[in-house]
This record gives C-alpha cells, sequence and structure tokens, in this order.
C-alpha cells in the first residue's frame, strides 16, 4: 500500500503495485498484453494508413509503433514515470499531477514507477501514454486503437442484442397499461440487465472477447444472489415520486449515465434509457463518454454514433426500430451526450468541482446521476483500502452533486458499504471474489433530500 497525499484531501491508504496483489498482476501482465494488442492492432492497419495518406501514414505508422515499443519497454523494466510531451488540454494538468507524486515519493526515497506507485493512477497513465504515441504520429492522431475489438464485442453479442431490442419492443407496446408493480419489476429488470452487462469489460480481459453470447433475461433470476448492495428500491422511490408529481411540482425528471464500456454494455444503457423516457420515470437522458480512447473498451462519441448506426441499418426489425427511435431521441434531444477531459484525467471524483468546476456544475442539473462500472467507482471511493463496513457517503469524500447510485460489477480489490461480516465471509469461500466480476452492487447515495 502506498499512502499518497492529494490536494484538498486527508492521507489515504492506496492500493499500490505490490508483489502478489491484483495491482501487481494487472501490471505486470494485463497492462503489457493490452500494449502488445495495440501493437498488433496498429499494425495491422499499417496499409490502412499508407492508402489514406501515403508515404506520410507509413511514417506516422512507424513513429507510433516505436512510441509504443518504448512505453512497453518502460513498464516491464519499471522505469520511473515521466511527462507527458504533447500539447494536448491536459498535458499540463497531467505533468503537474507527476510532479506532485514525483516529489511526494521523494521523500521517502522511493521513485514513482510503475510497480512503485498508486495502482490506479498508472493505469490511468498507461492509457494517456497510448494516447499521447498517436497524438505526436500526425495525421493518424484520431485513430482509436480499440475501435476493432468494442465493435466485433458488439457483433458477437448480437444474438443477446437481439433479444433485449425485441423485449424492449414488445414492451413499449403494452406500457402504457401496465400497473405500477408491474412497471416496478421492469425497472429491476433492467436495472439488472445494465448490472450485467458491466461483466462485459475488455480491459478485464486484458482484450480478449468478453462478449455476450446467451439471454441476458434468463440469467437474472440466478444472479440475484450475487448482488451485494442491493438499493434498487431507492432509485425506484425516487423516481416514483417525481412521476407522481411531476404535473405539480417537476416538470422533468432528468437521469444521468456516467458510462462504461461500449459494445454490449452500452446497449443495456441504452435499452435502460430507452425505458425510463417510455415509462416515463425520466423525460430526458445525459449521457457521459470519454474524449479519448481509454481503457480498452469505454465508450466514446464515435462509439455511440457506431452502436446506433449498425442497429438502424440492421435487417432485423425490431433492432432497426431501437436505432432509428434512439437517433430520433438524440436529434431532438430528448438524449444529450458529454464528453469531458476530467473523465481521463487521474483525479479522484471529490476532487471535480476543484479540478472541473464546470462539469461538476452540469452533474448537479440531473435528478439522479447512474455511475457504471469499476473505473467509476474506483474514482467515486478514491480507489482506498477501506474496511468493507464504511459507509458509501463516507468514502465518496464530499461528492455529491446529485442523487447517485453505482452500478458495478467487481472487478478490483475497493469495496465499501457492506454488512458486517459479509465481506469476510464471501472471502472465506471466494478468495478472489474481488477481481472476477462475479458480483455487483446497487449502492445509492442517498443522505439527504433528492426530492
Amino acid at each position: 500500500m502506498e499512502t499518497i497525499q492529494f490536494p484538498g484531501m486527508a492521507l489515504v491508504d492506496r492500493p499500490g503495485v505490490t508483489m502478489r496483489s491484483f495491482a501487481y498482476f494487472t501490471m505486470k501482465n494485463r497492462a503489457p498484453q493490452i500494449l502488445t494488442k495495440v501493437i498488433n492492432a496498429l499494425h495491422r492497419h499499417k496499409d490502412e494508413f499508407f492508402e489514406k495518406h501515403g508515404e506520410v501514414g507509413a511514417e506516422a505508422e512507424k513513429k507510433a509503433l516505436s512510441l509504443l515499443l518504448k512505453l512497453q519497454n518502460e513498464l516491464q523494466t519499471d522505469e520511473s514515470l515521466r511527462p507527458l510531451t504533447d500539447n494536448c488540454a491536459d498535458t499540463d494538468i497531467w505533468n503537474k499531477y507527476l510532479e506532485y507524486h514525483h516529489s511526494l515519493l521523494n521523500e521517502n526515497n522511493k521513485k514513482i514507477s510503475w510497480f512503485q506507485s498508486p495502482w490506479l493512477y498508472v493505469e490511468c497513465y498507461m492509457y494517456r501514454r497510448i494516447h499521447e504515441a498517436f497524438i505526436l504520429s500526425s495525421p493518424i492522431n484520431d485513430f482509436d486503437v480499440f475501435k476493432d475489438s468494442k465493435e466485433q464485442n458488439f457483433l458477437e453479442s448480437e444474438e443477446a442484442i437481439l433479444i433485449l431490442c425485441n423485449y424492449l419492443q414488445e414492451l413499449n407496446s403494452r406500457i402504457e397499461n401496465l400497473n405500477e408493480n408491474q412497471l416496478k419489476d421492469e425497472f429491476f429488470k433492467f436495472l439488472q440487465i445494465s448490472l450485467w452487462g458491466n461483466k462485459c469489460d475488455l480491459s478485464l480481459s486484458g482484450g480478449q472477447s468478453s462478449s455476450q453470447v446467451s439471454s441476458p433475461l434468463t440469467a437474472l433470476e440466478d444472479l440475484q444472489p450475487f448482488i451485494l448492495v442491493n438499493n434498487m428500491e431507492y432509485l425506484w422511490s425516487l423516481l416514483i415520486k417525481r412521476k407522481k408529481m411531476s404535473e405539480e411540482k417537476f416538470p422533468s425528471t432528468r437521469v444521468d449515465f456516467v458510462l462504461d464500456n461500449a459494445g454490449f454494455e452500452l446497449v443495456t444503457d441504452l435499452i435502460m434509457a430507452d425505458f425510463l423516457l417510455s415509462s416515463k420515470l425520466a423525460t430526458e437522458i445525459h449521457f457521459h463518454g470519454k474524449s479519448i480512447p481509454w481503457y480498452v473498451s469505454d465508450t466514446n462519441k464515435n462509439d455511440m454514433n457506431w452502436t446506433i448506426s449498425e442497429l438502424k441499418t440492421a435487417n432485423i426489425n425490431c433492432m432497426s426500430e431501437c436505432g432509428i427511435n434512439w437517433d430520433d431521441h438524440f436529434k431532438k434531444h430528448r438524449w444529450i451526450y458529454h464528453d469531458h477531459m476530467f473523465w481521463t484525467l487521474p483525479h479522484d471524483y471529490c476532487a471535480m468541482s476543484q479540478v472541473a468546476p464546470d462539469l461538476y456544475a452540469e452533474l448537479q442539473k440531473s435528478n439522479l446521476i447512474l455511475f457504471k462500472g469499476d473505473l467509476n467507482y474506483r474514482k467515486l471511493v478514491a480507489d482506498r483500502k477501506w474496511e468493507f463496513t464504511v459507509p458509501f457517503y463516507q468514502a465518496l469524500n464530499g461528492f455529491h452533486p446529485a442523487p447517485l447510485c453505482s452500478i458495478r460489477t467487481v472487478k478490483a480489490e475497493v469495496q465499501v458499504g457492506l454488512a458486517p461480516g459479509h465481506g469476510e465471509q464471501i472471502t472465506v469461500t471466494d478468495p478472489q471474489w474481488m477481481s472476477t466480476g462475479k458480483y455487483g452492487i446497487f449502492q445509492f447515495d442517498g443522505n439527504f433530500d433528492f426530492v
């Protein structure tokens, strides 16, 4: 564990990249695998770069390849992290953050390197360095090296996507006739589909296929015992109360999704968002994605556009109807997509109000924020080695822009808000439970009046 002091925060313990830890396994084994796949993906597109840009494109590919190989060598030999050399809008922020850590660790005669630094930080730094390799390699600087694997995940999951689209279209045809209990059951069903969609994480699998090949609907009952924190009732209470009072008090209800993976998981989030509108539990949906390629499968705007285009042109009616409807939601601003530099900075979310006050102010407009996935959870709770029983509200360390809920399958060694003894009990029967994605949570921050 590294004890790191962050501006505006007390000293906190963070998982360091120490021997025999999951963090060490990730950086020693999984990270080089990901870099190898990045290098291979770049090389596969060399002819495309030449056809599009001529010799300049070929030279750009060679330059990016050289930078990525250097990055891989630095990681494998545990070299000190170096400042970024591109000129992006976030470069100075990253370099100041790195400088701060250098000065802090130097006081303890330690270097800030790949295996001697906080895990979350070096992981984010690796993906930012991948981006740097392309930024410095014009004219291929806008190439998304993860694009092929994200699209493959979608295509390999098409049968499951078909099942969900068909179910949604059938439900929408009769949704006006559902009573409140039936509507609640459907709400819970779509939430769980969105949760278990988070299993499809290409960064966890080292870029290997993690598509959804079975029906996500038939598995829900069997998966319920693996939900460790289940605050779905709080989400329902919040939204149904607003819906019932909407005409008198609330003209609109805004729900925000802070997205995680593209591919199948993104579809489950869009299915959930569609249901929220059709059920009138929400009147507007805001999606927050990454502004650059990130963590192999994280969603950016191009992924969103590709997914909807792929559905619109599908030769199966229920899929094309979803794509057409979702495109219309964006055109008519019932759905709005945002990206912001902050989501790919190394900062915890408790620093958002200082580092990105514009984003924090935007989130304050929401009536409910759904944070998808493991990376969002780690940044929500500062990736600290908390005791399992620490309240979620406390671990958020002052980050309370609006009602919020983490929807996450557990893939990293951090978890709060469990009943006394629960975490220890699971560890006895399943020692690796915090790194497999087998367990999930709906963890709601409900310590003030949200309505």
